[in-house]
């Protein structure tokens, strides 16, 4: 395909989701006074920021926004903030401006719909789909320390934990190294939540079931007979076939003493222990036994027994 721009045939410039620079259009041939005249208003292109051009005229995607951002921001340039742990996997509303980490020697301006903030520490990224995001840590700890309210705050420093994707440990480390303005809210806070233990192994292992061909269990659960008695607590629960997931099960919990697996297995339900090192070190093994131990349990004649305490997935 070619388009002819002031009587010479030029190949279409490539671009990257619909995004490109006034640099790369040159360089396909386009004239600067071409590149203009498109992006006037009407015109088939428009300008989203300096020297950055989207090759159509409709408001642009978010994901064209995080691409314009990062041609506007240059070489080395990470997103971070919400838009950083979205495309990790954490299911949060992008904010109204793209966070963008610079190099702390870099002389270029927040526009439109960026926020860049130069920085000496620019963390080594982590690319999806062709962007440069910052790490888990780092992303929850740049949008925490600008968060002031403390409920949103709580849940903030918790979800990339509950997803798997940092410890809480990581999170201090993050903290210590990084700015300390707008820090003493966030440090209170994850002095308050603890290790969150628990709740980073509960999340490796929601990360390692994405990969099993199992349905959605339900987690931290208690298990009792048809009679209503106490027959232990597990992790993670199927009910449909009454399997239960043990994490760590020889060792004693923040909320629960050492859990003795005997009374579920002799009321018959199925029970997998895995050592919490397991989910990353042997992870194919582990979705191998789950998914065996759910075919196993589904052919048995289901015992009578119940969950309660549920908490959704």
């Amino acid at each position: 395909m070619t388009e002819t721009i002031e009587g010479t045939a030029n190949p279409t410039p490539s671009a990257d989701q619909g995004v490109t620079t006034s640099a790369c259009l040159r360089k396909a041939g386009l004239s600067q006074h071409a590149i203009a005249s498109r992006c006037r208003p009407g015109g088939p292109w428009r300008r989203l920021l300096p020297g950055v051009i989207l090759l159509s005229n409709r408001e642009p995607s978010r994901d064209q926004q995080l691409r314009a951002a990062v041609y506007h921001a240059g070489p080395g340039a990470v997103v971070s903030g919400t838009d950083a742990l979205q495309a990790q996997g954490i299911p949060l509303a992008p904010s109204r401006r793209v966070h963008v980490l610079v190099p702390l020697e870099r002389r270029v301006s927040s526009h439109e719909f960026t926020w860049l903030e130069r920085t000496s520490r620019i963390p080594p990224p982590v690319e999806v789909d062709g962007i440069p995001f910052a790490p888990p840590a780092r992303a929850t700890i740049d949008i925490a320390r600008h968060e002031l309210d403390r409920d949103r705050l709580r849940r903030l420093l918790t979800l990339p934990v509950y997803y798997g994707l940092c410890s809480a440990g990581q999170l201090r480390d993050e903290l210590d190294a990084g700015n300390q303005r707008g820090t003493a809210a966030v440090r209170q806070m994850l002095r308050s939540l603890g290790s969150l233990r628990e709740t980073y192994q509960q999340g490796v292992a929601r990360e390692l079931l994405g990969d099993v061909p199992l349905p959605p269990p339900i987690w931290n659960v208690t298990i009792c007979d048809s009679d209503g008695t106490r027959l232990g607590v597990v992790d993670a629960w199927w009910d449909e076939v009454a399997m239960g997931w043990l994490l760590d099960p020889m060792t004693a919990r923040a909320d629960r003493p050492v859990v003795d697996h005997l009374p579920l297995t002799g009321a018959g339900v199925t029970v997998v222990r895995t050592a919490p090192a397991r989910l990353r070190g042997d992870a194919a093994t582990v979705a191998r036994e789950l998914t065996s131990a759910f075919a196993t349990a589904a052919r048995r004649r289901r015992p009578r027994v119940q969950a309660l305490a549920e908490v959704a997935a």
